[in-house]
Protein backbone atom coordinates (compact mmCIF):
# COMPACT_ATOMS: atom_id res chain seq x y z
CA UNK A 1 0.00 0.00 0.00
CA UNK A 2 1.51 3.62 -0.92
CA UNK A 3 1.56 5.91 1.55
CA UNK A 4 0.95 9.58 -1.02
CA UNK A 5 0.54 11.71 2.47
CA UNK A 6 3.27 14.20 3.19
CA UNK A 7 3.66 15.98 6.75
CA UNK A 8 1.15 18.92 6.67
CA UNK A 9 -0.77 18.04 3.31
CA UNK A 10 -4.12 16.90 4.76
CA UNK A 11 -6.99 20.02 5.21
CA UNK A 12 -10.37 19.76 6.02
CA UNK A 13 -12.86 18.78 3.03
CA UNK A 14 -15.13 21.04 0.84
CA UNK A 15 -18.26 19.90 -0.29
CA UNK A 16 -18.90 19.89 -3.40
CA UNK A 17 -19.31 22.47 -6.33
CA UNK A 18 -21.15 23.01 -9.28
CA UNK A 19 -19.58 21.46 -12.45
CA UNK A 20 -17.28 23.45 -14.72
CA UNK A 21 -17.07 23.73 -18.82
CA UNK A 22 -14.02 22.75 -20.71
CA UNK A 23 -14.03 26.67 -21.71
CA UNK A 24 -14.03 27.96 -18.15
CA UNK A 25 -11.67 25.88 -17.32
CA UNK A 26 -9.01 27.14 -19.50
CA UNK A 27 -9.95 30.83 -18.47
CA UNK A 28 -7.49 31.18 -15.77
CA UNK A 29 -8.54 34.94 -15.20
CA UNK A 30 -12.33 33.62 -14.63
CA UNK A 31 -12.00 34.44 -11.07
CA UNK A 32 -9.74 35.34 -8.57
CA UNK A 33 -8.08 32.99 -6.36
CA UNK A 34 -8.26 33.75 -2.31
CA UNK A 35 -5.21 33.52 -0.45
CA UNK A 36 -4.32 30.58 1.31
CA UNK A 37 -5.12 31.35 4.97
CA UNK A 38 -2.32 28.45 6.00
CA UNK A 39 0.85 29.82 4.04
CA UNK A 40 2.23 32.98 2.82
CA UNK A 41 2.97 31.89 -0.26
CA UNK A 42 0.59 32.72 -3.41
CA UNK A 43 -0.34 30.03 -6.06
CA UNK A 44 1.76 29.98 -8.38
CA UNK A 45 1.35 28.03 -11.74
CA UNK A 46 2.46 24.43 -12.17
CA UNK A 47 5.21 23.70 -14.88
CA UNK A 48 8.16 21.81 -15.03
CA UNK A 49 10.36 25.07 -13.74
CA UNK A 50 8.25 25.48 -10.64
CA UNK A 51 8.22 21.75 -9.44
CA UNK A 52 10.87 22.50 -6.74
CA UNK A 53 8.90 25.32 -4.85
CA UNK A 54 5.67 22.91 -5.30
CA UNK A 55 7.65 20.48 -3.25
CA UNK A 56 6.93 21.81 -0.26
CA UNK A 57 3.26 21.75 -0.22
CA UNK A 58 2.12 19.14 -2.01
CA UNK A 59 4.25 15.60 -3.61
CA UNK A 60 5.75 16.06 -6.78
CA UNK A 61 7.50 13.46 -9.25
CA UNK A 62 10.69 12.91 -7.48
CA UNK A 63 12.29 11.04 -10.64
CA UNK A 64 13.38 12.23 -13.86
CA UNK A 65 10.56 12.68 -15.99
CA UNK A 66 13.56 13.87 -18.90
CA UNK A 67 14.32 9.73 -18.80
CA UNK A 68 10.56 8.70 -19.23
CA UNK A 69 10.26 6.34 -22.40
CA UNK A 70 7.00 6.85 -24.14
CA UNK A 71 6.00 3.36 -24.23
CA UNK A 72 2.31 4.18 -23.80
CA UNK A 73 -0.10 5.87 -25.79
CA UNK A 74 -3.69 6.34 -24.49
CA UNK A 75 -6.70 7.82 -26.45
CA UNK A 76 -9.31 10.24 -24.88
CA UNK A 77 -7.41 12.03 -21.54
CA UNK A 78 -10.67 12.86 -19.23
CA UNK A 79 -10.64 13.01 -15.59
CA UNK A 80 -10.76 9.69 -14.85
CA UNK A 81 -7.50 8.70 -16.48
CA UNK A 82 -5.98 11.28 -14.89
CA UNK A 83 -7.03 10.25 -11.86
CA UNK A 84 -6.57 6.36 -12.14
CA UNK A 85 -4.17 5.01 -15.27
CA UNK A 86 -1.62 7.61 -15.21
CA UNK A 87 -1.64 8.00 -10.99
CA UNK A 88 -0.36 4.06 -11.23
CA UNK A 89 2.41 4.63 -13.94
CA UNK A 90 3.46 7.64 -11.65
CA UNK A 91 3.82 5.31 -8.74
CA UNK A 92 5.84 2.95 -11.51
CA UNK A 93 8.04 5.89 -12.24
CA UNK A 94 8.46 6.80 -8.48
CA UNK A 95 9.30 3.00 -7.99
CA UNK A 96 12.60 3.70 -11.04
CA UNK A 97 10.63 1.93 -13.67
CA UNK A 98 10.55 4.83 -15.96
CA UNK A 99 10.18 2.57 -19.64
CA UNK A 100 6.30 3.41 -19.27
CA UNK A 101 6.07 7.18 -20.17
CA UNK A 102 2.50 7.82 -21.66
CA UNK A 103 1.22 9.88 -24.59
CA UNK A 104 -2.18 11.26 -24.54
CA UNK A 105 -4.56 11.61 -27.81
CA UNK A 106 -7.54 13.69 -28.12
CA UNK A 107 -10.12 12.97 -31.12
CA UNK A 108 -12.95 15.65 -30.15
CA UNK A 109 -11.44 18.67 -28.26
CA UNK A 110 -7.88 20.62 -27.97
CA UNK A 111 -9.23 21.66 -24.67
CA UNK A 112 -6.96 18.85 -22.81
CA UNK A 113 -4.19 19.75 -25.01
CA UNK A 114 -4.46 23.53 -24.15
CA UNK A 115 -4.56 23.01 -20.17
CA UNK A 116 -1.87 21.13 -19.92
CA UNK A 117 0.53 22.04 -22.77
CA UNK A 118 1.68 25.21 -20.69
CA UNK A 119 2.38 22.95 -17.52
CA UNK A 120 4.56 20.13 -19.16
CA UNK A 121 1.53 17.84 -18.66
CA UNK A 122 2.11 18.36 -15.10
CA UNK A 123 -1.35 18.00 -13.23
CA UNK A 124 -2.40 17.99 -9.78
CA UNK A 125 -4.84 15.17 -8.40
CA UNK A 126 -6.24 15.90 -5.34
CA UNK A 127 -7.52 12.98 -2.45
CA UNK A 128 -10.57 14.09 -0.89
CA UNK A 129 -12.50 11.55 2.14
CA UNK A 130 -13.95 12.93 5.01
CA UNK A 131 -10.64 13.15 6.83
CA UNK A 132 -9.43 15.78 4.74
CA UNK A 133 -7.35 16.25 1.63
CA UNK A 134 -3.93 15.83 0.46
CA UNK A 135 -2.61 16.36 -3.17
CA UNK A 136 -0.25 15.37 -5.85
CA UNK A 137 1.31 16.30 -9.12
CA UNK A 138 1.57 13.80 -11.18
CA UNK A 139 4.01 13.29 -14.28
CA UNK A 140 4.03 10.17 -15.71
CA UNK A 141 2.30 11.98 -19.04
CA UNK A 142 5.34 13.01 -21.35
CA UNK A 143 3.17 14.74 -24.73
CA UNK A 144 -0.23 15.16 -25.73
CA UNK A 145 -1.47 15.09 -29.25
CA UNK A 146 -4.84 16.53 -30.70
CA UNK A 147 -5.46 13.81 -33.22
CA UNK A 148 -7.52 16.06 -35.88
CA UNK A 149 -4.58 18.45 -35.81
CA UNK A 150 -1.65 16.34 -35.91
CA UNK A 151 -2.76 13.01 -37.33
CA UNK A 152 1.01 12.47 -38.26
CA UNK A 153 2.52 13.06 -34.45
CA UNK A 154 -0.04 10.08 -33.67
CA UNK A 155 0.68 8.08 -36.12
CA UNK A 156 4.23 8.30 -35.67
CA UNK A 157 3.71 7.63 -31.66
CA UNK A 158 1.65 4.29 -32.54
CA UNK A 159 4.34 3.35 -35.03
CA UNK A 160 7.43 4.18 -32.79
CA UNK A 161 9.27 0.67 -31.71
CA UNK A 162 8.96 2.06 -28.62
CA UNK A 163 4.95 1.80 -27.84
CA UNK A 164 4.36 -1.13 -26.31
CA UNK A 165 0.67 -0.42 -25.12
CA UNK A 166 -2.47 1.39 -26.59
CA UNK A 167 -5.16 2.23 -24.14
CA UNK A 168 -8.20 4.34 -23.86
CA UNK A 169 -10.92 5.80 -21.97
CA UNK A 170 -13.59 6.14 -24.61
CA UNK A 171 -17.60 5.21 -24.07
CA UNK A 172 -19.05 2.19 -24.85
CA UNK A 173 -20.72 3.25 -27.50
CA UNK A 174 -17.25 4.20 -29.32
CA UNK A 175 -16.95 0.48 -29.97
CA UNK A 176 -19.46 0.25 -32.14
CA UNK A 177 -20.54 -3.25 -31.48
CA UNK A 178 -24.33 -4.19 -32.38
CA UNK A 179 -25.49 -5.47 -29.31
CA UNK A 180 -27.69 -8.33 -31.56
CA UNK A 181 -24.75 -9.65 -33.70
CA UNK A 182 -21.83 -8.72 -31.70
CA UNK A 183 -20.21 -7.37 -34.65
CA UNK A 184 -18.74 -3.94 -35.89
CA UNK A 185 -21.10 -1.83 -36.81
CA UNK A 186 -19.56 0.72 -39.76
CA UNK A 187 -22.69 2.93 -39.96
CA UNK A 188 -20.65 6.04 -38.69
CA UNK A 189 -19.20 9.00 -41.36
CA UNK A 190 -15.49 9.02 -39.79
CA UNK A 191 -15.35 5.17 -39.87
CA UNK A 192 -16.41 5.48 -43.43
CA UNK A 193 -13.90 8.29 -44.35
CA UNK A 194 -11.67 5.70 -42.48
CA UNK A 195 -12.86 2.43 -45.01
CA UNK A 196 -12.69 5.40 -48.18
CA UNK A 197 -8.99 7.05 -46.74
CA UNK A 198 -7.20 4.51 -44.64
CA UNK A 199 -3.77 5.91 -44.28
CA UNK A 200 -5.47 9.13 -43.27
CA UNK A 201 -7.38 8.11 -40.15
CA UNK A 202 -10.04 9.90 -38.15
CA UNK A 203 -11.95 7.59 -35.93
CA UNK A 204 -10.85 5.46 -32.67
CA UNK A 205 -9.88 2.33 -34.92
CA UNK A 206 -8.82 3.93 -37.72
CA UNK A 207 -5.94 5.29 -36.21
CA UNK A 208 -5.14 2.12 -34.30
CA UNK A 209 -5.47 -0.40 -37.00
CA UNK A 210 -3.87 2.09 -39.43
CA UNK A 211 -0.85 1.81 -36.87
CA UNK A 212 -0.69 -2.03 -36.48
CA UNK A 213 -0.89 -2.00 -40.16
CA UNK A 214 2.14 0.21 -40.55
CA UNK A 215 4.20 -1.84 -37.34
CA UNK A 216 2.85 -5.37 -39.79
CA UNK A 217 4.75 -4.10 -42.92
CA UNK A 218 7.84 -2.39 -41.29
CA UNK A 219 8.23 -5.78 -39.45
CA UNK A 220 7.91 -4.65 -36.05
CA UNK A 221 6.01 -6.60 -33.16
CA UNK A 222 2.71 -5.20 -32.44
CA UNK A 223 1.61 -3.13 -29.22
CA UNK A 224 -1.15 -4.75 -26.56
CA UNK A 225 -4.77 -2.78 -26.90
CA UNK A 226 -6.09 -2.37 -23.71
CA UNK A 227 -9.67 -0.81 -22.81
CA UNK A 228 -9.78 0.57 -19.42
CA UNK A 229 -13.91 1.45 -20.41
CA UNK A 230 -16.75 0.15 -18.05
CA UNK A 231 -17.79 -2.54 -19.79
CA UNK A 232 -18.30 -6.18 -19.47
CA UNK A 233 -15.71 -7.69 -21.67
CA UNK A 234 -14.37 -5.46 -22.68
CA UNK A 235 -11.22 -7.03 -23.92
CA UNK A 236 -13.37 -9.06 -26.25
CA UNK A 237 -15.42 -6.40 -27.07
CA UNK A 238 -11.85 -4.03 -28.05
CA UNK A 239 -10.90 -7.01 -30.13
CA UNK A 240 -13.83 -7.30 -32.02
CA UNK A 241 -13.90 -3.35 -32.83
CA UNK A 242 -10.16 -3.89 -34.02
CA UNK A 243 -10.59 -7.25 -36.07
CA UNK A 244 -14.16 -5.88 -37.42
CA UNK A 245 -12.63 -2.59 -38.45
CA UNK A 246 -9.97 -4.10 -40.17
CA UNK A 247 -11.38 -6.93 -42.04
CA UNK A 248 -13.63 -4.39 -43.46
CA UNK A 249 -10.16 -2.90 -45.17
CA UNK A 250 -8.13 -5.79 -45.42
CA UNK A 251 -8.32 -9.38 -44.71
CA UNK A 252 -4.72 -10.18 -44.56
CA UNK A 253 -4.47 -7.76 -41.82
CA UNK A 254 -7.12 -8.66 -39.73
CA UNK A 255 -6.09 -12.57 -39.95
CA UNK A 256 -2.33 -10.84 -38.46
CA UNK A 257 -3.93 -8.65 -35.79
CA UNK A 258 -6.05 -11.64 -34.49
CA UNK A 259 -2.67 -14.06 -34.36
CA UNK A 260 -0.63 -10.80 -33.37
CA UNK A 261 -1.86 -8.84 -30.95
CA UNK A 262 -3.52 -8.90 -27.36
CA UNK A 263 -6.48 -7.42 -26.16
CA UNK A 264 -6.40 -8.11 -22.34
CA UNK A 265 -9.81 -7.40 -20.47
CA UNK A 266 -9.30 -4.95 -17.72
CA UNK A 267 -11.82 -3.48 -14.37
CA UNK A 268 -11.17 0.14 -13.48
CA UNK A 269 -12.80 1.93 -10.64
CA UNK A 270 -12.44 5.28 -8.84
CA UNK A 271 -14.94 8.04 -8.63
CA UNK A 272 -14.13 11.04 -10.95
CA UNK A 273 -16.41 13.89 -10.17
CA UNK A 274 -16.20 16.70 -13.04
CA UNK A 275 -13.83 18.98 -12.38
CA UNK A 276 -15.57 22.87 -11.22
CA UNK A 277 -14.53 26.70 -11.28
CA UNK A 278 -14.68 26.35 -7.39
CA UNK A 279 -12.11 22.97 -7.53
CA UNK A 280 -9.60 24.73 -9.15
CA UNK A 281 -9.30 27.70 -7.11
CA UNK A 282 -9.81 25.59 -4.14
CA UNK A 283 -6.57 24.02 -5.42
CA UNK A 284 -5.09 27.21 -5.75
CA UNK A 285 -5.90 28.66 -2.32
CA UNK A 286 -5.18 25.14 0.06
CA UNK A 287 -1.99 23.84 -1.97
CA UNK A 288 -0.39 26.85 -4.03
CA UNK A 289 -0.90 25.30 -6.95
CA UNK A 290 -2.03 26.91 -9.89
CA UNK A 291 -3.25 23.97 -12.14
CA UNK A 292 -5.58 24.87 -15.35
CA UNK A 293 -7.19 21.44 -14.86
CA UNK A 294 -7.08 19.66 -11.94
CA UNK A 295 -8.19 15.88 -11.02
CA UNK A 296 -10.42 15.55 -7.91
CA UNK A 297 -10.91 11.90 -6.90
CA UNK A 298 -11.86 9.57 -3.94
CA UNK A 299 -8.94 7.81 -1.91
CA UNK A 300 -10.17 4.40 -2.69
CA UNK A 301 -8.75 3.01 -6.62
CA UNK A 302 -8.92 -0.48 -8.00
CA UNK A 303 -7.86 -1.76 -11.23
CA UNK A 304 -7.81 -5.53 -12.43
CA UNK A 305 -6.52 -6.97 -15.48
CA UNK A 306 -5.68 -9.97 -17.47
CA UNK A 307 -2.28 -10.70 -18.08
CA UNK A 308 -2.60 -11.10 -21.73
CA UNK A 309 0.31 -8.80 -23.08
CA UNK A 310 1.60 -9.81 -27.11
CA UNK A 311 4.71 -7.09 -26.33
CA UNK A 312 5.99 -6.64 -22.80
CA UNK A 313 4.13 -5.27 -19.58
CA UNK A 314 4.53 -3.29 -17.34
CA UNK A 315 4.90 -4.33 -13.77
CA UNK A 316 1.94 -2.45 -12.15
CA UNK A 317 1.91 -5.46 -9.94
CA UNK A 318 4.52 -3.60 -8.08
CA UNK A 319 1.92 -0.33 -7.62
CA UNK A 320 -0.88 -2.99 -6.70
CA UNK A 321 -2.68 -3.77 -9.67
CA UNK A 322 -4.10 -7.03 -9.42
CA UNK A 323 -3.29 -9.49 -13.00
CA UNK A 324 -5.90 -12.66 -13.25
CA UNK A 325 -6.71 -15.09 -15.69
CA UNK A 326 -10.00 -14.00 -16.44
CA UNK A 327 -11.48 -10.46 -15.20
CA UNK A 328 -15.21 -11.10 -16.22
CA UNK A 329 -16.23 -11.36 -12.19
CA UNK A 330 -14.91 -8.59 -11.47
CA UNK A 331 -15.98 -6.70 -14.23
CA UNK A 332 -19.55 -7.77 -13.35
CA UNK A 333 -18.97 -6.84 -9.52
CA UNK A 334 -17.92 -3.43 -10.45
CA UNK A 335 -20.61 -2.64 -13.49
CA UNK A 336 -23.70 -4.30 -11.66
CA UNK A 337 -23.04 -2.91 -7.94
CA UNK A 338 -21.51 0.36 -8.57
CA UNK A 339 -22.51 1.63 -12.31
CA UNK A 340 -25.74 0.26 -11.70
CA UNK A 341 -25.95 1.76 -8.44
CA UNK A 342 -24.96 5.11 -9.84
CA UNK A 343 -27.66 5.17 -12.43
CA UNK A 344 -30.63 4.17 -10.06
CA UNK A 345 -29.64 6.55 -7.88
CA UNK A 346 -28.87 8.84 -10.42
CA UNK A 347 -32.25 9.18 -11.89
CA UNK A 348 -34.19 8.80 -9.00
CA UNK A 349 -32.33 11.19 -7.12
CA UNK A 350 -32.74 13.97 -10.10
CA UNK A 351 -36.75 13.31 -9.68
CA UNK A 352 -36.31 13.96 -6.31
CA UNK A 353 -34.90 16.99 -6.38
CA UNK A 354 -31.51 15.93 -5.36
CA UNK A 355 -27.97 17.47 -6.82
CA UNK A 356 -25.39 15.32 -5.57
CA UNK A 357 -24.79 11.78 -4.76
CA UNK A 358 -23.75 12.77 -0.96
CA UNK A 359 -27.56 14.26 -0.59
CA UNK A 360 -29.08 11.10 -2.20
CA UNK A 361 -27.52 8.67 -0.01
CA UNK A 362 -28.14 11.17 3.43
CA UNK A 363 -32.23 10.37 2.09
CA UNK A 364 -33.39 7.66 3.90
CA UNK A 365 -36.00 6.33 1.52
CA UNK A 366 -33.07 6.19 -1.26
CA UNK A 367 -30.01 5.15 0.72
CA UNK A 368 -32.29 2.05 2.05
CA UNK A 369 -33.32 1.66 -1.78
CA UNK A 370 -29.82 1.59 -2.61
CA UNK A 371 -28.77 -1.22 -0.49
CA UNK A 372 -31.70 -3.12 -0.68
CA UNK A 373 -31.15 -3.31 -4.52
CA UNK A 374 -28.07 -4.02 -4.53
CA UNK A 375 -27.96 -6.98 -1.43
CA UNK A 376 -31.59 -8.42 -2.15
CA UNK A 377 -31.86 -8.14 -6.32
CA UNK A 378 -28.54 -7.78 -7.58
CA UNK A 379 -25.67 -9.55 -5.23
CA UNK A 380 -27.35 -12.44 -5.60
CA UNK A 381 -27.21 -13.04 -9.45
CA UNK A 382 -23.13 -12.45 -9.17
CA UNK A 383 -20.53 -14.95 -8.90
CA UNK A 384 -18.03 -13.97 -6.02
CA UNK A 385 -14.48 -13.56 -7.58
CA UNK A 386 -11.62 -15.01 -5.85
CA UNK A 387 -11.01 -13.44 -2.85
CA UNK A 388 -13.54 -10.73 -2.55
CA UNK A 389 -16.40 -10.69 -0.03
CA UNK A 390 -19.67 -9.23 -1.82
CA UNK A 391 -20.83 -8.63 1.54
CA UNK A 392 -18.27 -6.10 2.07
CA UNK A 393 -17.89 -4.95 -0.97
CA UNK A 394 -21.55 -3.65 -1.06
CA UNK A 395 -20.96 -1.72 2.07
CA UNK A 396 -18.07 -0.02 1.21
CA UNK A 397 -19.38 1.26 -2.20
CA UNK A 398 -22.54 2.41 0.38
CA UNK A 399 -20.08 4.49 1.79
CA UNK A 400 -18.61 5.90 -0.94
CA UNK A 401 -21.41 6.85 -2.54
CA UNK A 402 -22.00 8.67 0.96
CA UNK A 403 -19.01 10.47 1.09
CA UNK A 404 -19.82 14.61 1.02
CA UNK A 405 -16.70 15.17 0.21
CA UNK A 406 -16.52 13.78 -2.88
CA UNK A 407 -20.24 14.98 -3.56
CA UNK A 408 -20.34 13.49 -7.13
CA UNK A 409 -23.18 15.38 -9.43
CA UNK A 410 -25.91 13.53 -10.08
CA UNK A 411 -25.61 15.75 -13.49
CA UNK A 412 -23.01 13.30 -14.44
CA UNK A 413 -24.09 10.49 -13.45
CA UNK A 414 -26.98 10.34 -15.47
CA UNK A 415 -25.45 11.26 -18.91
CA UNK A 416 -25.33 8.83 -21.53
CA UNK A 417 -28.47 6.91 -19.24
CA UNK A 418 -29.02 5.06 -23.45
CA UNK A 419 -25.60 3.64 -23.23
CA UNK A 420 -25.32 2.76 -19.78
CA UNK A 421 -28.41 0.99 -18.64
CA UNK A 422 -28.10 -1.58 -21.40
CA UNK A 423 -24.79 -2.16 -19.85
CA UNK A 424 -25.32 -2.13 -16.00
CA UNK A 425 -28.71 -2.36 -14.79
CA UNK A 426 -30.92 -3.99 -17.83
CA UNK A 427 -28.77 -6.83 -17.83
CA UNK A 428 -29.47 -7.86 -13.92
CA UNK A 429 -33.35 -7.21 -14.90
CA UNK A 430 -33.64 -9.75 -17.76
CA UNK A 431 -31.23 -12.49 -15.24
CA UNK A 432 -33.63 -11.92 -12.19
CA UNK A 433 -37.07 -12.01 -15.02
CA UNK A 434 -35.45 -15.34 -16.66
CA UNK A 435 -35.00 -16.98 -12.96
CA UNK A 436 -38.44 -16.42 -11.78
CA UNK A 437 -36.82 -14.03 -9.46
CA UNK A 438 -38.86 -10.67 -7.61
CA UNK A 439 -37.07 -7.66 -9.36
CA UNK A 440 -39.49 -4.89 -7.86
CA UNK A 441 -36.31 -2.65 -6.86
CA UNK A 442 -34.90 -3.12 -10.99
CA UNK A 443 -38.24 -2.19 -11.91
CA UNK A 444 -38.54 0.99 -10.70
CA UNK A 445 -34.69 1.96 -11.43
CA UNK A 446 -35.95 1.19 -15.36
CA UNK A 447 -39.20 3.42 -14.40
CA UNK A 448 -36.86 6.36 -12.62
CA UNK A 449 -34.90 6.35 -16.04
CA UNK A 450 -37.92 6.27 -18.53
CA UNK A 451 -39.31 9.22 -15.95
CA UNK A 452 -36.22 11.08 -16.40
CA UNK A 453 -36.33 10.90 -20.02
CA UNK A 454 -38.79 13.67 -19.98
CA UNK A 455 -36.75 16.33 -19.07
CA UNK A 456 -38.18 17.34 -15.84
CA UNK A 457 -38.41 16.72 -12.38
CA UNK A 458 -41.33 15.62 -10.57
CA UNK A 459 -42.28 19.23 -10.04
CA UNK A 460 -41.81 19.88 -13.42
CA UNK A 461 -38.55 21.38 -13.11
CA UNK A 462 -36.78 20.95 -16.42
CA UNK A 463 -33.33 19.51 -16.65
CA UNK A 464 -31.03 19.23 -19.54
CA UNK A 465 -30.41 15.22 -21.11
CA UNK A 466 -26.75 14.41 -21.61
CA UNK A 467 -27.64 11.53 -24.08
CA UNK A 468 -26.72 10.88 -27.86
CA UNK A 469 -30.67 10.23 -28.10
CA UNK A 470 -31.60 12.73 -26.01
CA UNK A 471 -34.17 14.11 -28.81
CA UNK A 472 -35.47 10.70 -30.02
CA UNK A 473 -36.15 9.41 -26.49
CA UNK A 474 -37.03 12.89 -24.69
CA UNK A 475 -40.19 12.81 -27.68
CA UNK A 476 -40.95 9.07 -26.71
CA UNK A 477 -40.93 9.56 -23.37
CA UNK A 478 -43.00 12.66 -23.52
CA UNK A 479 -45.64 11.09 -25.84
CA UNK A 480 -45.95 7.83 -23.74
CA UNK A 481 -45.78 9.61 -20.41
CA UNK A 482 -46.74 6.46 -18.46
CA UNK A 483 -47.26 4.39 -20.90
CA UNK A 484 -43.83 2.52 -21.19
CA UNK A 485 -44.29 1.23 -24.64
CA UNK A 486 -43.07 3.58 -26.82
CA UNK A 487 -39.63 3.91 -25.11
CA UNK A 488 -39.63 -0.05 -24.85
CA UNK A 489 -39.74 -0.12 -28.65
CA UNK A 490 -36.21 1.17 -28.78
CA UNK A 491 -34.47 -1.74 -28.83
CA UNK A 492 -31.10 -0.70 -29.42
CA UNK A 493 -31.84 0.53 -25.71
CA UNK A 494 -33.80 -1.78 -24.41
CA UNK A 495 -33.83 -5.16 -25.92
CA UNK A 496 -36.68 -7.50 -25.96
CA UNK A 497 -37.88 -6.42 -22.63
CA UNK A 498 -41.12 -4.76 -24.63
CA UNK A 499 -42.29 -8.09 -25.61
CA UNK A 500 -42.84 -8.95 -21.75
CA UNK A 501 -46.14 -8.09 -21.09
CA UNK A 502 -45.99 -9.10 -17.18
CA UNK A 503 -42.59 -6.82 -17.02
CA UNK A 504 -44.72 -4.07 -19.24
CA UNK A 505 -47.55 -3.97 -16.80
CA UNK A 506 -45.12 -4.17 -13.71
CA UNK A 507 -43.26 -0.90 -15.40
CA UNK A 508 -46.78 0.67 -16.36
CA UNK A 509 -47.69 0.51 -12.84
CA UNK A 510 -44.77 2.02 -11.42
CA UNK A 511 -44.83 4.80 -13.61
CA UNK A 512 -48.54 5.69 -12.96
CA UNK A 513 -47.33 5.50 -9.24
CA UNK A 514 -44.12 8.21 -9.52
CA UNK A 515 -46.53 10.41 -11.30
CA UNK A 516 -48.83 10.19 -8.63
CA UNK A 517 -47.32 9.80 -5.25
CA UNK A 518 -43.76 10.88 -6.22
CA UNK A 519 -40.63 9.13 -5.75
CA UNK A 520 -40.32 8.62 -1.68
CA UNK A 521 -44.44 7.25 -1.50
CA UNK A 522 -43.34 4.73 -4.26
CA UNK A 523 -40.27 4.11 -3.04
CA UNK A 524 -41.65 3.22 0.40
CA UNK A 525 -44.49 1.07 -1.47
CA UNK A 526 -41.98 -0.61 -3.80
CA UNK A 527 -39.45 -2.00 -0.93
CA UNK A 528 -42.59 -3.01 1.15
CA UNK A 529 -43.83 -5.00 -1.91
CA UNK A 530 -40.24 -6.30 -2.19
CA UNK A 531 -39.90 -7.75 1.07
CA UNK A 532 -41.61 -11.20 1.18
CA UNK A 533 -39.40 -12.74 -0.96
CA UNK A 534 -35.51 -12.46 0.37
CA UNK A 535 -34.10 -15.52 -1.94
CA UNK A 536 -30.38 -15.56 -0.72
CA UNK A 537 -29.49 -11.64 -0.26
CA UNK A 538 -26.42 -10.42 1.43
CA UNK A 539 -28.02 -7.95 3.57
CA UNK A 540 -31.48 -8.68 4.43
CA UNK A 541 -33.39 -6.07 5.59
CA UNK A 542 -36.21 -6.82 8.32
CA UNK A 543 -40.10 -6.40 7.44
CA UNK A 544 -41.03 -2.66 7.40
CA UNK A 545 -44.09 -3.55 7.59
CA UNK A 546 -46.14 -2.13 10.91
CA UNK A 547 -43.35 0.35 11.36
CA UNK A 548 -43.74 4.00 11.53
CA UNK A 549 -42.70 6.05 9.03
CA UNK A 550 -39.48 6.99 10.87
CA UNK A 551 -38.77 3.08 11.72
CA UNK A 552 -38.51 2.48 8.10
CA UNK A 553 -34.93 4.48 7.37
CA UNK A 554 -32.15 2.63 7.27
CA UNK A 555 -28.72 4.55 6.22
CA UNK A 556 -25.30 2.38 5.22
CA UNK A 557 -23.12 1.48 7.91
CA UNK A 558 -20.89 4.72 8.80
CA UNK A 559 -18.36 2.31 9.72
CA UNK A 560 -17.75 1.06 5.95
CA UNK A 561 -15.37 3.76 5.12
CA UNK A 562 -12.61 1.92 7.03
CA UNK A 563 -13.63 -1.04 4.49
CA UNK A 564 -12.48 0.41 1.18
CA UNK A 565 -8.75 0.65 0.16
CA UNK A 566 -7.80 3.99 0.63
CA UNK A 567 -4.67 4.89 -1.95
CA UNK A 568 -4.23 4.01 -5.85
CA UNK A 569 -2.65 0.98 -6.25
CA UNK A 570 -4.43 -0.84 -2.89
CA UNK A 571 -6.21 -4.21 -3.72
CA UNK A 572 -9.97 -4.85 -2.69
CA UNK A 573 -10.83 -6.05 0.63
CA UNK A 574 -10.39 -9.90 0.85
CA UNK A 575 -13.12 -12.01 2.19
Amino acid sequence: MNDHARPGQHVPARPGTSAMTREALLDTTARSVPARNTAALSPEPLSEQTLARHAERVRVPGYDRAALTPAVVHFSVGGFHRAHQLVYFDDLAEQGETGWGVIGVGLRSPAMRDALRPQDYLYTVVERSRDGERARVVGSMVDYHFAPEAPDAVLAALTDPRTRLVTMTVTGTAYRIDPRTGEFDPDDDDVRADLDDPHHPRSLFGYIVEGLDRRRRAGQPPFTVLSCDNMQQNGETTRAAVVGFAGLRDEVLARWIVDSVSFPGSMVDRITPSTSLEDRDDVARRFGVDDRWPVITEPFSQWVMEDEFCNGRPPLEDVGVQFVPDVGGYELMKTRLLNAGHSALGHLGRLAGHVRMDEVMADPDLSEYVTRLMAEEIAPLLPAPAGIDLDRYQRTLLARFADPAIADRLERLCRRGSSKMPLYVLPSLRAALDAGRRADLLTLAVAGFCRYLRGTDLQGRPFPLHDERAEELRALAVAGGTDPRPLLGVRAVFGDLGDRPEFVEALTGVLHQLDRDGVRATLAARLDAADPVRHDAANPAPSRRGRPPSARRRTPDPTGTTLAATVAGSSLMPA
